[in-house]
């Protein structure tokens, strides 16, 4: 294939690109050519091994210049997926989680809802080592995962993006499911982990959380739980209003 031309970032709504941990600047110069391949234009960047900006990136872009000049850094997952509703994991092998898992074509028809009823989406890509840690996948309430050959599945992190990057160009616009919240907005990730927090400082003030060894898992099922429920904002008060009388109840008692 030729080199592509340079060229600006699509106007169009479409879901972020995140690379955790990203260990190979040739990695991420290659995922933003995908990108734009693809029509997508936001990357963002966690803790990339090597530092930011990385000429190893811009030489093996192929021009996707636009992409890689745009791209953000952020020090955690959390941060990078803070102001997102909506957030799909990528992994190829089975966790000790319960997520819900679903392909690249489902993934790219419901980003492609949810980014049309004004949600925002990102798409987490793993480490080319490790791939994505527990720790990654609870701030995601989808878990996408590419069916390949089980006897030899691996892929990099730039033949990844392009995989998910190529179903969302392929997708239909319109949707077929929609979640009426009426006047209230789903939750942001940052909100919900406010919440998070404030749940389990309490937990830990009861005794619930007593026990040292497991307490890592039972907050990161408690998490990927709520996760799950894709809670609006004002539920997500709501809950905070339910912890605090719960607590003060508690206190008094």
């Amino acid at each position: 294939m030729g080199r592509a031309n340079k060229s600006d970032i699509p106007d169009a709504p479409a879901p972020a690109v995140v690379l955790v941990r990203p260990q190979l600047g040739e990695n991420i110069g290659m995922a933003a050519r995908a990108m734009l391949n693809c029509g997508l234009g936001e990357l963002r960047l966690v803790a990339p091994r090597d530092g930011w900006p990385n000429p190893a990136a811009q030489r093996a872009s192929s021009g996707a210049d636009s992409v890689l000049e745009s791209a953000r850094v952020f020090e955690s997952v959390a941060d990078a997926v803070g102001d997102m509703t909506r957030v799909i994991a990528t992994t190829a092998r089975a966790r000790e989680l319960t997520q819900r898992v679903v392909n690249p074509r489902r993934a790219a028809e419901e980003l492609r809802q949810w980014i049309a009823a004004g949600e925002r989406g990102a798409v987490l890509f793993g480490p080319e080592r490790t791939g994505l840690q527990n720790d990654d996948l609870v701030h995601a309430d989808t878990v996408l995962s590419i069916p390949l050959n089980p006897h030899f599945s691996s892929l990099n992190m730039a033949q990844a993006v392009l995989l998910v990057a190529y179903e969302w160009s392929q997708a239909g616009a319109v949707p077929d499911e929609t979640l009426v919240t009426n006047t209230a907005r789903p939750a942001t990730k940052a909100e919900l982990t406010n919440l998070f927090l404030h749940l389990e400082r309490e937990l830990d003030e009861s005794g619930f959380l007593r026990v040292p060894e497991k307490r890592p898992d039972m907050v990161r099922n408690i998490r990927a739980m709520l996760q799950r429920a894709r809670p609006t904002e004002q539920e997500v008060n709501t809950f905070h209003g339910i912890i605090a009388y719960l607590a003060t109840k508690r206190r008094r008692g």
